[in-house]
């Protein structure tokens, strides 16, 4: 697998916690005072994240990363 960067992780994340606050189900057993930011990362750290990241290239070249 690709190495993600450090913002790709971060709008990963970030991107998970929005499906999260507006109603997904989580895909992992989280602790009761876990919060929605807390889960995602937890989500992305056992890679059961169900986002893709897409990498365009300047000479047109698109590369998709699954998380997963």
């Amino acid at each position: 697998m690709q190495k993600l960067t450090r913002f790709e992780v971060t709008r990963l994340i970030s991107a998970r916690a929005l499906q999260l606050s507006l109603g997904a189900p989580t895909l992992i057993k989280a602790p009761k005072e876990a919060t929605l930011l807390g889960i995602a990362k937890m989500e992305f750290e056992k890679k059961v994240i169900p986002i893709a990241v897409l990498r365009e290239f300047p000479d047109g070249h698109v590369e998709r990363i699954e998380v997963n």
